[in-house]
């Protein structure tokens, strides 16, 4: 890995993928940034000096042609927040197939390294606890939120074949719940909805009785996981996520705190397949990369919040 020079990201416009541009251009990277826009926004890349930097207005679904040599490929494109994939089902589906056929071609002829961003909702709502690598998932494939999960497992299977049958050098990174700035204010995830929520003085919105659980990555932990992982000699797929769980009351508590805010909790009906559990095993990700989360909730909450405060 010490020759690489160019680094390819999908969806570099959007939330991990804007701090990935970064993270690689502090490495020293070339970066290309292909993003639609469709959920991502170039205000996430301001501040980015365009030297070693290119970014792409293009839909990954259409054909994709890049004329510089491509060392590595992270591939982020993707629909990723409820809101979005619920708005977006066939758009999401498309970028889960298509686009990922697509990019897969792009490493084949380039013979670069491609990391696939999957996702722990490849678990569907599961029925072990902690979820390994080895978990199959528990997934309706026709409900609500089976356009994004199945995409995912479609984009993991695509991936997986382009591996063993082209030669193609792959990683699959399964990213569990992530967070930090650069998320949308409206994002639909509970995170930014709560602060926002709590920063307005708005009621904060939980489903069910809010005793589901979820355990939240900072994002420079997330990245620096996704980094690690292309420069490992590693196939099959990885969880990376932070390991440490909260219900979402506890949840919302700290944020109410850390940001001083009288708003009320309400509580609204669980939305259809919503998992009720959802936590990392990542003792692969600890052996082979060496890689744990660094910034516990508080610290990582109070980094987001400020970056809420200034762009409300």
């Amino acid at each position: 890995m010490d020759n690489i020079t160019t680094a390819l990201i999908t969806g570099g416009a959007g939330f991990i993928g804007s701090h990935l541009c970064k993270y690689l251009l502090n490495k020293n990277f070339k970066v290309i940034c292909i993003d639609n826009l469709i959920t991502g926004s170039l205000k996430n890349l301001e501040g980015i000096k365009t030297g070693d930097f290119l970014f792409v207005n293009h839909d990954v679904t259409e054909h994709i042609d890049i004329k510089d040599n491509i060392n590595i490929i992270f591939h982020l494109s993707s629909p990723a927040s409820p809101i979005d994939y619920l708005q977006l089902p066939i758009q999401t589906l498309k970028v889960g197939a298509l686009g990922t056929h697509n990019i897969l071609g792009v490493a084949k002829s380039k013979r670069a390294t491609i990391l696939l961003a999957s996702t722990s909702e490849v678990y569907g709502d599961p029925l072990i606890h902690p979820q390994t690598e080895e978990y199959w998932g528990n997934v309706n494939p026709i409900g609500p939120r089976g356009v994004y999960d199945e995409a995912k497992r479609f984009a993991e299977a695509i991936t997986m074949a382009y591996h063993k049958q082209q030669g193609v050098d792959t990683r699959i990174a399964r990213i569990f719940n992530t967070y930090g700035p650069n998320m949308r204010m409206r994002d639909g995830r509970v995170i930014p909805n709560f602060i926002t929520q709590c920063l307005k003085g708005e009621d904060m919105t939980t489903y069910g009785d809010g005793r589901q659980t979820r355990s939240f990555c900072y994002i420079d932990d997330m990245v620096d996981g996704l980094f690690k992982l292309i420069s490992a000699e590693y196939h099959l797929p990885m969880n990376l996520g932070n390991p440490n769980e909260i219900t979402i009351l506890e949840l919302a508590g700290k944020i109410k705190k850390l940001t001083g805010s009288n708003s009320n909790i309400i509580f609204n009906p669980l939305p259809e397949d919503d998992p009720k559990v959802r936590m990392p095993d990542i003792s692969k990700a600890k052996k082979m990369l060496k890689w744990e989360p660094k910034v516990n909730l508080e610290e990582g909450l109070v980094k987001t919040v400020g970056w809420f405060k200034d762009n409300l």
